[in-house]
């Protein structure tokens, strides 16, 4: 492993690890979050209505549940020839072009698309393209930082994610104030704004590397890149543990603690704060510390969060409690993963690697909620569940602790 790593990293073109990063940096990073929390508020629109599709259009738990978690899945495959394009043509031109292009989804589901399951699935699907802009921000930031400030870029840029806790506080105060439409208009305006803006004021790096190799021979090396798998692995774990959470929590608070639709969404916009703030704090611990020992440390806490929550405790102090530090951890893991990527992953394959292990993260979320309504509408309980959350993060904990450690980079 130690020598595969070390074939990987000589790979990679020279990067310049001298001097701050440029004074352009700062803005762009903050333009490339803006379109990565815009691009994930429209991802993310079905999930707080949830519970109120369920009701109208009379869905089972399974269905309820799939409904969420089409987009996911979407997006997080979308993400693997989106990541490749970005490698190819650049942020400036992909972030514009994924966020005018989920303007449409939108605006369907918003104005005709939630009469009916089927309406909504296909509306959901094509949501998916929002959730695709995460495989454009993160080749677009890496490229203006120097290495030994990218765990901390990439995290702040991985704050966008609470694009989602905008989604949970506003879109049943909006459809409950305005009615069915209104959230979906709104999103749709502002996703138009930043397609403009981004288009008008978004630069990529001077020195961003641009492969010349065909698309297809990109994604064949890259899927034959070990850290594109352990990487993989590892987000499957944090951030679909942090998707799952994010879509299926007011699911379940509503159904397993009898809370409203409305506490419910403000218990999951909670969630998503502080997942958010977390990312950006794992990718500097991890400049500082190594990624390794950062997801190791995170890995222990979501083990022993979802360990005790499998037993459905109280809600307060013991079940809030469990919630916030599973979401603060699958937060920081989430954060530390990319600080890995960034450090392995070879600076023109950084985009298709990106696309891959984003993939590999959403899909990560795709699945648990499915697992999770499925479940309960076999036994009542989420518990099993959980246990199955805590067998996965104990398999990846003892993966990280042992065999990823041995390969002695970023420790």
């Amino acid at each position: 492993m130690v020598q595969q790593v070390s074939e990987e990293r000589d790979t990679a073109p020279p990067e310049h690890t001298d001097g701050p990063a440029p004074g352009r940096a700062w803005p762009m990073l903050a333009l490339a979050t803006a379109g990565f929390a815009v691009n994930f508020w429209a991802w993310a629109l079905l999930s707080p209505l949830g519970p109120r599709f369920k009701e109208s259009l009379g869905l089972t738990s399974f269905e309820q549940s799939l409904l969420v978690a089409v987009p996911v899945v979407v997006g997080s495959l979308g993400r693997i020839p989106v990541g490749a394009l970005t490698d190819r043509y650049g942020g400036r031109v992909m972030f514009p072009l994924v966020s005018a292009a989920t303007i449409v989804p939108v605006l369907y589901v918003g104005l005709a698309g939630h009469s009916s399951l089927a309406a909504l699935l296909a509306g959901g699907f094509l949501l998916g393209i929002g959730g695709t802009s995460f495989a454009v921000g993160v080749p677009f930031v890496n490229a203006w930082f120097p290495p030994e400030r990218r765990g901390l870029a990439i995290g702040v840029f991985g704050m966008g994610m609470g694009g989602t806790a905008i989604s949970a506080l506003s879109t049943v105060r909006l459809v409950d104030a305005y009615g069915t439409a209104a959230p979906f208009l709104i999103t749709a305006a502002v996703l138009a704004v930043y397609a403009v803006a981004a288009a008008l004021l978004l630069r990529d790096a001077p020195e961003r590397a641009v492969p010349t190799e065909p698309l297809a021979r990109r994604l064949a090396s890259t899927l034959r890149l070990g850290t594109t798998w352990q990487a993989s692995a590892l987000y499957a774990v944090a951030f679909g543990g942090y998707v799952a959470f994010s879509v299926y929590l007011p699911t379940y608070l509503k159904t397993g603690y009898g809370l409203t639709q409305s506490d419910a969404a403000n218990r999951m916009a909670g969630f998503v704060l502080l997942a958010v703030a977390m990312r950006p704090v794992g990718g500097w611990l991890s400049d500082r510390v190594g990624p390794v020992r950062v997801v190791t440390g995170t890995l222990a806490v979501v083990l022993a969060a979802a360990l005790v929550q499998s037993s459905t405790p109280a809600l307060t102090p013991v079940g809030t409690t469990a919630f916030l530090s599973l979401a603060a951890a699958l937060g920081a893991g989430s954060g530390a993963v990319f600080a890995l990527v960034a450090l392995l992953a070879p600076v023109n394959r950084l985009g298709s690697v990106t696309g891959v292990v984003g993939a590999a993260g959403g899909l990560g979320g795709f699945v648990p909620p499915l697992v999770m309504g499925s479940l309960y509408g076999t036994y009542g309980s989420y518990a099993l569940g959980l246990l199955l959350l805590g067998a996965v993060a104990a398999a990846a904990l003892t993966y990280t602790a042992t065999r990823l450690r041995r390969t002695a980079v970023g420790r």
